[in-house]
């Protein structure tokens, strides 16, 4: 018996995955949920063997994916979307999915999906995975998806006061929040960007286009 989480803000998909799976028998439904948030707290109240989960959704999903990962290693996410490009399908690979399948695919695709997870391997719905692996191949294409990533106006605030060279401690006087809630944001930003260390993330942030959010060098 595989335990599956189901995360879509869409009630109805919900039920139907839910049906499906049940139908198909061998798998539990140990919950379900409808944001990046719900991620994030499913998986660490409930373990499940995988999640599978919508990217487009309230809060930052490609995070969660990666937080997910993080917490509980041995919880594998499948990427359940409707997004057809394939930025979306690297930017959730990268951030720790194991598997990428599109809304459009049939029934067999899901459940072959999370099984191939469960075993270990990496699947992506069929007729889109020579795109998805040609894509990773291309570095240009990589860089672009890492610079698709959006800071949050407190994030930004962060990076900025890291420029100038402040530790936690300060960084929390100036934007009057906690040190502990500074912690954290740093740890959202090594996962949004992708990076190991607070360097890396003064680095990361300054390549973002400016355009979509990026912090850059101003002051």
């Amino acid at each position: 018996m595989i335990s599956i989480a189901l995360i879509d803000d869409h009630p109805l998909m919900v039920e139907a995955v839910t049906s499906l799976l049940l139908r198909t028998g061998g798998f539990q439904i140990l919950a379900t949920g409808g944001s990046a948030d719900d991620v994030i707290e499913i998986c660490r109240t409930t373990k499940p063997q995988v999640m599978v989960v919508d990217l487009n959704m309230p809060g930052d999903v490609y995070a969660a994916i990666t937080s997910t990962v993080t917490l509980e290693p041995s919880t594998k996410v499948i990427a359940f979307t409707a997004a057809t490009g394939v930025e979306p399908a690297i930017r959730a690979l990268d951030s720790g999915a194991s598997g990428y399948v599109l809304k459009g695919s049939s029934a067999r695709e899901l459940i072959d999906a999370i099984i191939a997870s469960v075993g270990g391997e990496t699947y992506i719905t069929q007729h889109f995975a020579s795109r998805v692996i040609a894509a990773l191949r291309d570095t240009s294409l990589r860089r672009r998806a890492a610079e698709a990533v959006k800071l949050s106006t407190r994030e930004q605030q962060i990076v900025r006061l890291l420029l100038h060279g402040k530790t936690n401690k300060e960084i929390a006087l100036t934007i009057h929040i906690s040190e502990k809630t500074v912690k954290h944001y740093m740890t959202l930003l090594m996962q949004k960007l992708q990076v190991r260390n607070r360097l890396e993330v003064v680095i990361a942030a300054q390549k973002l286009d400016a355009r979509s959010g990026s912090v850059g060098m101003h002051s």
